[in-house]
């Protein structure tokens, strides 16, 4: 018997949508599902006043200049200068709006806590210690985010079907094998059910 998932304190509570933009929604299979079950838990998080974070990565040119060669990931999109900050593929998708008062961080690294992005100090400092993760891609952002949260103490929730990876089959590991360790799996139909705050 499946156990129920714990509810939330709105209050206490972000919904973070990372890497939601046109070079990464490129990469994944059936990305316009994806991006539709993120605008779900959006819905939901407006709702229920639970503070939206975006999350995207986008490089300065003295950004660029900062990535030493060694870094496997990201020395070949600085020397071709990929993802640069301005650019239509860096831009949050337009079918996610941005309004005042939600958090918009921008990162040069995978994980959303990275230390330039400022965002577990932001999120501390709004007494928030609950994060649903939804995003692009499952073995990059999102793992890399998690174990990041898990690591700062937050209670995790993971949006399995507004997160996917180009490779479906690690995806399905994460999410069946490696983050209910840390966090709480759900779709995000499932998020209206948690209830009232308790």
């Amino acid at each position: 018997m499946t156990a129920p998932i714990p509810p939330i304190i709105p209050s206490r509570t972000a919904l973070l949508l990372m890497d939601f933009q046109p070079a990464v929604l490129a990469a994944v299979p059936d990305s316009e599902n994806v991006l539709s079950r993120a605008q779900a838990g959006l819905a939901w998080a407006r709702s229920h006043d639970v503070r939206v974070v975006y999350v995207r990565v986008a490089f300065a040119p003295e950004d660029f200049a900062a990535v030493p060669g060694r870094n496997k990931t990201f020395a070949a999109v600085a020397q071709h200068g990929f993802l640069a900050d301005g650019s239509p593929e860096t831009d949050l998708h337009d079918c996610l709006d941005v309004r005042d008062g939600d958090i918009v961080v921008r990162k040069t690294r995978i994980g959303a806590f990275s230390d330039a992005t400022g965002l577990h100090e932001s999120l501390q400092a709004q007494g928030i210690d609950t994060l649903v993760l939804a995003g692009l891609s499952t073995s990059g952002v999102v793992l890399t985010t998690l174990r990041h949260a898990a690591d700062e103490d937050y209670r995790l929730y993971v949006l399995k079907d507004a997160t996917a990876d180009p490779d479906p089959e690690v995806h399905r590991v994460l999410i069946e094998k490696v983050f209910p360790q840390q966090a709480e799996i759900m779709d995000t139909d499932d998020l209206w059910t948690l209830g009232k705050a308790v």
